[in-house]
């Protein structure tokens, strides 16, 4: 496969696991007035580990627990686990397009973190993103008005803790393989709530609860397993861009569900948000390349 080949089918394989992820957002939401929050996350957990096992264990064996980084896949399930628990409790307090805009900020804090922890140099038109991209979650949020809530900042939360899962998933694109990460951070979480679950279950009067539980676990699976196939096919720059189609599958599937459609402030900042965020992961790219660029050449050693 060539590389250019190679990076197209990485950005389908995002953009095909966003459009999951904007659908497991919605059936979140559908199913959070009814269901536990422990309940959900072990249901969610325990399919894509099942499923994993199911698909990945009789063709090869023992070698699919093998991981050059056991520490990075533990990191990597408690991250995503704790995501799971800030989007629960976030979706059912806010719009599904809202609450994913506010959580696509993710690309503007990994620059923030590169020039105050890192000392990476940011240029004035990525902070300028940056402040773009805040501004445009002020718009969301729309702190002091009437609509305002504090369980609006919850997203605040899934951006911090996504941000690590999404580092710490590129790092494990290149050492360990997909189906190991997958299953991995299947069993932890499914591990992590069965401790809890003996104090959550309750239960469900509705065979669509069911129904829609599995559902989310089937799009989570799906979509994570298709977000590290296609870190393993493009450049994290590359492929970031493209994460911002997760709002249009999310605003679009909120107006169909539950039809919602964002004030006009609303729109503005995810507009805000999208724009700066992939004009930030653009920028970002350019001034790596001209870096490596202004490098100077490494000197060839006469031979003998």
């Amino acid at each position: 496969m060539n590389p250019t080949t190679r990076v197209l089918h990485g950005i389908a394989l995002l953009i095909a696991a966003v459009a999951c992820f904007a659908s497991l957002d919605t059936a979140t939401k559908f199913i959070s007035a009814g269901v536990p929050l422990v309940m959900a996350m072990w249901t969610r957990y325990l399919f894509q580990a099942v499923a994993t096992g199911a698909a990945l264990l009789p063709k090869r064996g023992m070698a699919l627990l093998h991981t050059r980084r056991p520490w990075l896949q533990l990191l990597r399930g408690l991250l995503l686990l704790a995501c799971s628990a800030f989007a629960f409790l976030s979706l059912k307090f806010m719009p599904v397009g809202e609450f994913t805009a506010i959580v696509m900020l993710t690309p503007l804090l990994i620059t923030l973190i590169a020039a105050t922890s890192l000392g990476e140099r940011v240029s004035a038109a990525r902070w300028l993103c940056a402040f773009g991209g805040f501004a445009g979650a002020l718009a969301v949020i729309q702190p002091g008005s009437e609509m305002f809530d504090w369980t609006m900042l919850l997203p605040l939360g899934l951006v911090a803790t996504n941000t690590g899962f999404q580092v710490v998933t590129s790092r494990l694109a290149h050492t360990d393989d997909p189906g190991t990460t997958h299953f991995y951070t299947g069993c932890i979480g499914t591990l992590a709530t069965s401790v809890m679950l003996p104090f959550a279950w309750q239960p469900l009067e509705s065979p669509l609860l069911w129904a829609l539980l599995a559902l989310i676990g089937l799009f989570g699976t799906v979509g994570h397993f298709m977000l590290i196939l296609a870190y393993r096919r493009a450049p994290v720059a590359v492929l970031t861009p493209w994460l911002y189609a997760q709002i249009g599958f999310a605003t679009l599937a909120g107006w169909l569900v539950f039809r919602h459609a964002p004030d006009a402030l609303a729109v503005l900042g995810i507009l805000a948000i999208a724009v700066c965020g992939a004009l930030g992961t653009w920028l970002n790219g350019r001034e790596h390349r001209a870096a490596l660029a202004r490098l100077p050449a490494t000197p060839r050693r006469a031979g003998c």
